[in-house]
């Protein structure tokens, strides 16, 4: 027998009503998303216990930069899920020019950084290398020379990279990085609920599901990250920084296009762990996660959500949390200096 829950509250001074039907939602989320898969190897870069712990020596190496201070964990710190707490961080040189997201589940988007310059993880390791918002070296010879210097790196170069004749070199150093972070998925229990355990989400986070599909929030966020998979104007219907009190505006993939319809478009931002990846948008100019999807709801959709609405797609955002992988919870012990 069919299951209906029916929830009443008062929004906006106004009876606001929500009524779901347990089997519905449930294919309307299978429709919608999919669980998170083992890991996201690709055949370019195969995934290998060798590959992922050099690459995890490497995610952590303050000497791939130019001054020995920056590291990618310096902008996806491990404390603070793998991203950062500063709206937005400084590079070796540089100050980034926008927030620096977390990179647990990102070598699932289909491509990297807000304006989609990288092609994927292994592109923006590369790229990182040079640059002076990133590791700010001024050729890829530099820090190659300095890792040859390195007797432990040579020895881990060589079983990562066993048929290349010379294994420490810039594409080496991103494909490293790149399986590793390749590693860096988290399911959580919406995960449990998308593989069919119903019972693994609550009433009220089911409320905030049914919610969060209603009101459009899943017309751009879906698939497997909740986002991640498309690029999407910010401000389709009021300017985004009217809301945000932005410091400067970003023109988005206009910097790299130059098309008029590309101003004020980015990559729509995965979901997962978003309740602890504070702050939001490209220049993470808001603090509160409420705040955000109110945001979202009046220049994205042309809706002033309810406290209650937001209340309730809070719960299901929280069910998008998922524990960091046991080996990528602590930083390792980097190899001596000769």
């Amino acid at each position: 027998m069919k299951k209906f829950i029916f929830i009443s509250f008062l929004a906006t001074g106004l009876s606001y009503g929500l009524e779901y039907n347990e089997d519905d939602l449930y294919l309307q989320a299978k429709g919608l998303f999919a669980p998170l898969p083992e890991n996201f190897s690709i055949s370019e870069n195969p995934i290998t216990p060798e590959k992922v712990y050099l690459g995890k020596l490497l995610f952590f190496e303050r000497r791939l930069s130019i001054n020995n201070m920056v590291s990618c964990s310096t902008c996806h710190a491990i404390e603070y899920y793998y991203s950062s707490p500063a709206s937005k961080q400084m590079g070796a040189l540089k100050l980034q020019p926008r927030n620096a997201p977390t990179v647990l589940n990102s070598a699932g988007q289909f491509v990297q950084h807000w304006i989609g310059n990288r092609k994927d993880v292994e592109d923006q390791a590369f790229q990182s290398l040079t640059g002076p918002a990133a590791f700010g070296n001024s050729n890829l010879n530099t820090v190659e020379e300095k890792l040859r210097k390195i007797q432990d790196y040579v020895d881990l170069f060589k079983k990562a990279f066993p048929n290349d004749p010379e294994p420490i070199k810039a594409e080496n150093i991103a494909k490293a990085i790149g399986a590793f972070e390749r590693t860096l998925l988290t399911p959580s229990r919406f995960d449990d609920y998308l593989k069919g355990n119903k019972k693994a989400l609550s009433k009220e986070e089911k409320i905030g599901l049914q919610t969060f599909i209603n009101v459009g929030c899943a017309s751009c966020h879906n698939g497997t990250l909740v986002g991640g998979n498309s690029y999407q104007k910010f401000g389709i219907l009021e300017p985004y920084w009217k809301y945000t009190k932005s410091e400067s505006i970003d023109n988005g993939r206009f910097e790299i296009t130059k098309n008029e319809t590309d101003k004020y478009v980015f990559k729509v931002p995965s979901l997962r762990n978003v309740t602890q990846t504070s702050p939001y948008f490209h220049d993470g100019s808001v603090d509160s996660l409420e705040e955000a999807i109110w945001i979202m709801g009046k220049v994205q959709l042309g809706k002033d959500l309810s406290k209650k609405e937001i209340q309730y797609i809070l719960k299901f955002l929280k069910t998008l949390t998922g524990d960091i992988p046991k080996d990528a919870m602590q930083p390792p012990i980097l190899p001596a200096s000769n």
